[in-house]
């Protein structure tokens, strides 16, 4: 058996956890056990507790437990803090920069599960399945046909995609298989990348929401995204107009998306994340015929939790080891050729 020569803590988490499919962690130990890396798995009940006890470890799993500032000015001698997933929004990216301390992520393992995810919803929303679904249970046999005589055909019809990753880059070969017109807005996405994959870039969000008959949300969380729709944005929107979010919840000023639903701005919406997950049972948008929710599970799929833990042990090693990740999300870091801690630009 190998030396134990780094020590990985990863918080235990309380509840049930999408993507830690065993205690053991088998599959993140295929890439870290030959290297003589040991997962510790810490049930603190504080970030007090948590700091304690990662205080001398030399990576974390950034998996149960948010990874503040706080937590990152606490570790001694970490030099990755790892991720499952895209998004890298529980975890500090930029005190972790200051500090010395890559960040990796998983930003290609499920993305077909999320654009899949992200047409089912819309086509599902677009088509009032879930009316459909109880007017047929409900005898309500004659009732459905008429409901959309005023529906459009799809063919034709523009969708505008806010950000344009990954995730905005496979639904958009999807949308093109439907017929639809395809508009993208991302300032940080050269134009080119855009008409290269038959995708019209257009320069101003207000213009992207006027022009569109469905918006997706697909822009990562961060201090510039938080609440980047707000009342103002869906009022631009098209009274017939549907909104799609299989991103992050709080990109989205949810309370202000009800206010539209309410009051007619926008026709509908399909939701698979939300400013406050878990959701509240209350929460009005539960409760409405014109919105289709699922329990943040877009990227769910038998591939996904298996390959992205193994991904995460194998990002997780090659830090270990001084190399650089394949996914980075703070490239500003840099490695040094020994197996110490990593340098800021």
């Amino acid at each position: 058996m190998t030396d134990t020569k780094y020590t990985v803590v990863v918080q235990v988490p309380a509840g049930v956890s999408q993507d830690q499919v065993d205690a053991g962690f088998a599959l993140e130990r295929e890439a870290l056990d030959p290297i003589g890396a040991k997962i510790v798995g810490v049930s603190a009940k504080t970030e007090d507790e948590f700091i304690a006890a990662a205080k001398n470890a030399d990576a974390l799993i950034a998996r149960g437990r948010r990874i503040t500032r706080n937590v990152i000015a606490g570790l001694d001698n970490c030099v990755v803090i790892g991720l499952g997933s895209v998004g890298a929004d529980t975890v500090d990216v930029a005190a972790a920069t200051d500090h010395g301390i890559v960040v990796t992520n998983v930003p290609d393992v499920f993305i077909d599960e999320v654009a899949d995810h992200t047409m089912m919803l819309f086509l599902a929303a677009y088509r009032r399945v879930l009316l459909m679904h109880k007017m047929t249970q409900e005898g309500r046999w004659g009732e459905g046909r008429p409901y959309h005589n005023d529906i459009p055909r799809l063919w034709g019809l523009a969708i505008g995609l806010i950000s344009f990753g990954n995730v905005a880059k496979a639904v958009a070969r999807r949308c093109h298989a439907f017929g639809l017109r395809v508009l993208a807005y991302d300032p940080f996405v050269n134009e080119l990348a855009m008409t290269s994959a038959n995708v019209e870039p257009v320069t101003g969000l207000y213009e992207l929401l006027e022009r569109s008959d469905f918006v997706s949300m697909h822009a990562p969380l961060n201090a510039e995204t938080h609440h980047m729709l707000s009342d103002g944005h869906f009022a631009r929107m098209k009274k017939t107009a549907l909104f799609i979010n299989n991103g992050r919840g709080p990109t989205v000023d949810e309370a202000a998306l009800i206010r539209a639903l309410e009051s007619g701005e926008i026709a509908g919406a399909a939701l698979d994340v939300f400013e406050q997950e878990p959701v509240s049972t209350d929460n009005p948008l539960l409760q409405m015929d014109n919105v289709i929710c699922t329990p943040h599970m877009a990227s769910a799929s038998a591939r996904m939790g298996p390959e992205s833990r193994r991904r995460l042990g194998r990002e997780l090693a090659m830090c270990l080891m001084g190399r650089w990740p394949r996914s980075a999300v703070n490239p500003a870091v840099l490695p040094k050729t020994n197996l110490g801690r990593w340098q800021p630009l």
